[in-house]
């Protein structure tokens, strides 16, 4: 990502009658907003450390109203990070370059939706972005209705603006987006807020613009996609603290944070998926994932995320595993900040990641205070944690989603070593020993496999106790399926014994969760004598949670075939062709047709060339592969041509070309067996979490039969 560190935008405006004209009908943009915004962004610093202190201060004087003024000042900073976002913002569009944020992530010639979207764009914008929706989640959670819980609300306060004030306290020391250039008497570069002594301004007349490969619909939108994931764990984790602040070892503080954990793992996982889409889109390699540092320092606290939206539901049913829940969301909360971390520091090499930053220390010293208070607080109240009941069955459904757990804890070690062991490596050796995709997927493959068999299993077990004949003749249909299935494939010509297996399991998850739906509905159409339909539809929306996790499966069945359709049977090829001949890469040909090239208006260099697309002699249609240079930044964006179906993609990369066509173009083309079968199972991913999350409403003959039990009660 782009940092705004160590640029040369310019020329630069020093001559007094330049100057006038810069500022004339400029005092508005110049100073005005500016110094509004970093008032604000200032002040929101304040009241959040104020909150924090306030409901602690309340808590030991067990006054109230230190309390409430507490929750007011946290309700204050989400208008006052508006206000610092919006100023932010108009510096960005008018194009005040003397701000060096705005220099380094726009330039003249950007579009206005670029320039506004260049708030998440670089470090200090980005770190702005994420407080702001911190203070926006924070300010949900102050609104809630406390009457039933107010023991909870101090404790929630203090997490969360004490987490909200580390990240402003980087945001106005560290990296400032409100800081101007200044050259000092050395000639060298400074940007600070105020005005160094003995510096004087600097008035760049453009700007850098936003790194290419920020500029892909996928990227606006992924960062904040994954920025509200990690933001709302926020919440379960300060609410979890809370529950063991006051000693509450009931479920309550799971019923209250359900909706957020489903809300912060739906934004996990579409930042995810959109991430891989982006980088298809762009990075030009030919896949979607690479297990780049930074993609598993996000995937990291999806995975106990995930662990925890499982275990949680044991909780509830059987009073068990509360140790084990609160381990999970204290660890999924402070991933969400090593993940930050690992993003800005700069201590790792990536594509995904921003420059060298001094707030690496800072970092550090903050996951080490809140992780081990966290765990010094819950081993305080262990034995308090203790289940109301115990594991009956090794078949039983608390059982198999344990073991589940466990294989995502797996997978999770083995990213939290692979990306710290090039560090350990370099600090003990001195060489920077990186771990290759190799490593991840040879090491998780079983782990992934696991999870797809626990997932067709559990599904039919049963709470407490599950005797493995019942469970076998629950089994046996939709193995029986998986196997046809199997014998189906082979017949086709597959022959990889992993790709076998791993279509074994997910056509037996996706008969597993297929025949749960028809047994249900079949149950309720008995029952109600209602058309299937009907049946269906009414018998998913009683019980949203439980079919939309069905949903989920069945989003991940589709994933799991795409991406053993792509890593297994992906090819690849690379030739440098003459304009009229072609190459060939399994039953596709490809003839190159012509290559031009052009600079734009809005000064980037297009290069582009046109190639037929056959299919056993079949024209399929032309593709226009094409590599974008950015004058401003000196950095070019490669944009593949595909000729995407639901069976494959036909990917084709612009790798280089002389003046004259003629002389030879060089291409790199993939094929990718049911790529799409990914995004289609992302979509579908999505769509199950969005049922699982949405509020239920509680029936006519419930709310009667609570409003007779508290006229009773009364009486």
């Amino acid at each position: 990502m782009q940092s705004g560190l160590d640029f040369q935008p310019g020329p630069y405006i020093r001559r007094q009658d330049e100057y006038c004209q810069w500022l004339k009908g400029g005092f508005l943009n110049t100073f005005v907003v500016p110094n509004i915004g970093l008032f604000s962004l200032f002040l929101a610093f304040l009241v959040a450390i104020y909150a924090a202190v306030a409901a602690v201060f309340g808590v030991r004087q067990q006054n109230p109203k230190w309390i409430e003024s507490g929750r007011a000042a946290m309700l204050l900073t989400f208008p006052l990070l508006s206000i610092a976002c919006v100023a932010l913002i108009f510096l960005l569009v008018t194009g005040r370059y003397e701000f060096k944020y705005v220099a380094s992530v726009t330039s003249d010639t950007m579009p206005t939706y670029l320039r506004i979207t260049s708030l998440w764009g670089g470090q200090a914008g980005s770190l702005l972005f994420w407080s702001w929706l911190m203070a926006a989640f924070t300010g949900a959670v102050g609104l809630r209705k406390w009457d039933r819980d107010r023991e909870f609300l101090p404790w929630v306060i203090l997490v969360t603006m004490g987490t909200l004030a580390f990240f402003l306290l980087l945001v106005v020391f560290i990296e400032n987006p409100f800081a101007r250039l200044w050259q000092s008497l050395d000639g060298s570069q400074i940007a600070a807020p105020f005005r160094p002594r003995g510096a004087v301004p600097l008035f760049p007349s453009d700007g850098i613009g936003l790194n290419p490969l920020l500029r892909h619909l996928g990227m606006i939108i992924h960062p904040p996609m994954l920025y509200l994931g990690f933001v709302s764990y926020v919440i379960p984790y300060a609410f979890a603290i809370a529950a063991l602040a006051t000693g509450r070892t009931d479920a309550r503080w799971i019923k209250l944070t359900r909706r957020w954990s489903l809300v912060a793992w739906l934004f996990l996982s579409l930042g995810l998926i959109l991430g891989g889409r982006w980088a298809y889109d762009v990075l030009g390699w030919g896949g979607y994932w690479g297990w780049d540092p930074v993609e598993i320092a996000a995937l990291m606290p999806w995975l106990a995320g995930t662990a925890f939206l499982h275990s949680v539901m044991i909780q509830e049913k059987r009073g068990i595993l509360k140790h084990w829940n609160m381990l999970l969301i204290i660890l999924t909360y402070a991933l969400v900040i090593f993940g930050t971390f690992l993003t800005r520091s700069g201590v790792l090499s990536s594509v995904h990641a921003f420059a060298q930053s001094a707030m690496g220390p800072l970092f550090l010293g903050f996951i080490g205070v809140t992780f081990i208070s966290s765990v010094a607080l819950l081993i305080h109240r262990w034995s308090d944690l203790k289940g109301e009941n115990h594991l009956d069955s090794v078949i039983s459904r608390e059982s198999l989603f344990l073991l589940n757990n466990l294989l995502f804890m797996g997978i999770l070690v083995i990213c939290f070593w692979g990306v710290l062991f090039p560090l350990i490596s370099e600090l003990f050796t001195g060489q920077k020993v990186t771990v290759g995709p190799i490593f991840y997927k040879r090491a998780t493959a079983p782990l992934w496999g696991g999870i797809l068999l626990l997932m067709g299993i559990a599904p039919l077990s049963v709470y407490g106790r599950t005797s493995w004949q019942r469970l076998g003749s629950a089994l046996w249909k939709p193995a029986l399926a998986a196997l046809i299935f199997e014998f189906i494939l082979v017949v086709q010509g597959v022959r990889s014994i992993a790709a076998l297996i791993g279509y074994g399991l997910a056509a037996f998850v996706a008969f597993v969760t297929l025949y749960e739906f028809w047994r249900g509905t079949k149950a309720r159409r008995k029952r109600h004598k209602e058309s299937f339909p009907t049946a269906l539809w009414r018998m998913a929306r009683r019980n949203r949670r439980r079919y939309g996790g069905y949903v989920i499966h069945l989003g991940i069945v589709l994933m799991a075939f795409g991406i053993i359709g792509i890593e297994m049977f992906q090819t690849e090829t690379q030739a440098t062709l003459a304009q009229g001949e072609q190459l060939t890469l399994g039953r596709y040909t490809m003839v190159f047709d012509s290559l031009s090239e052009w600079d734009t208006n809005e000064g980037r260099n297009v290069a582009r060339a046109v190639v037929q697309i056959y299919r056993e002699d079949k024209f399929l249609g032309e593709l226009y592969p094409r590599r974008d240079f950015y004058y401003a930044s000196q950095q070019s964006m490669t944009i593949p041509g595909v000729r995407s179906t639901l069976e494959d993609d036909f990917y084709v990369l612009l790798v280089g070309w002389e003046p004259i066509a003629a002389q030879g173009t060089t291409f790199k083309v993939y094929h990718n067996p049911l790529v799409n079968f990914i995004w289609m199972g992302g979509f579908v991913f999505i769509l199950g979490t969005l049922v699982a999350a949405w509020p239920e409403r509680e029936s006519l003959p419930s709310r009667k039969r609570v409003s007779t039990r508290g006229a009773l009660m009364r009486a």
